[in-house]
């Protein structure tokens, strides 16, 4: 099961994520995952940016309070418990290389990069890599595709249901 495609983006909507990322937002092609308030948290981009340059990050957080959340639940180590759960338990590896394919297969309806054939994000299929990408492909695809980023946005101290976002950033 692929997601694509996704609500398209608006004007307002990269208008706000250029905001949320405090640079212009790239190849935006939608808006897969929003704020309770309407706001873009997560982008979906564009497997090749228009400068050609390789872009796997289909899933891309932009949402400050969830990417803030994110990078502190990164510096608790969390990611090594993550890895280790990974090698020792091969139902949970089978799902996070089932979210890896899914991942890929979502990608592929915007196009094939050389490039970046077979690269996912988040390190997955083997690795836990950047929690960013994890929870921003899972609010994306929705429970139950990716174990890791599920688990990982279970336990940010951010949630998608309130909004934390900036008042000029809030969606209509």
């Amino acid at each position: 099961m692929s997601r694509p495609p996704f609500d398209p983006a608006s004007e307002r909507d990269v208008r706000i994520v250029s905001a949320q990322l405090g640079r212009a937002a790239r190849d935006v092609i939608g808006i897969p995952a929003r704020c309770v308030c309407g706001a873009p948290t997560v982008v979906a981009t564009a497997p090749r940016l228009e400068s050609g340059t390789p872009f796997p990050t289909l899933y891309y957080l932009t949402h400050p309070a969830a990417t803030a959340s994110a990078s502190r639940l990164e510096a608790s180590g969390v990611m090594a418990d993550y890895q280790a759960e990974l090698g020792d338990d091969p139902e949970l590896a089978a799902a996070y290389a089932h979210a890896h394919e899914t991942y890929l297969a979502d990608r592929a309806h915007f196009g094939d990069v050389d490039e970046i054939a077979g690269i996912s994000a988040g390190g997955m299929p083997t690795r836990v890599k950047c929690l960013h990408a994890l929870i921003g492909h899972s609010l994306s695809v929705g429970p139950g595709i990716n174990p890791i980023g599920d688990r990982a946005l279970a336990e940010c101290d951010w949630s998608p249901e309130v909004c934390a976002c900036a008042p000029d950033q809030r969606g209509s």
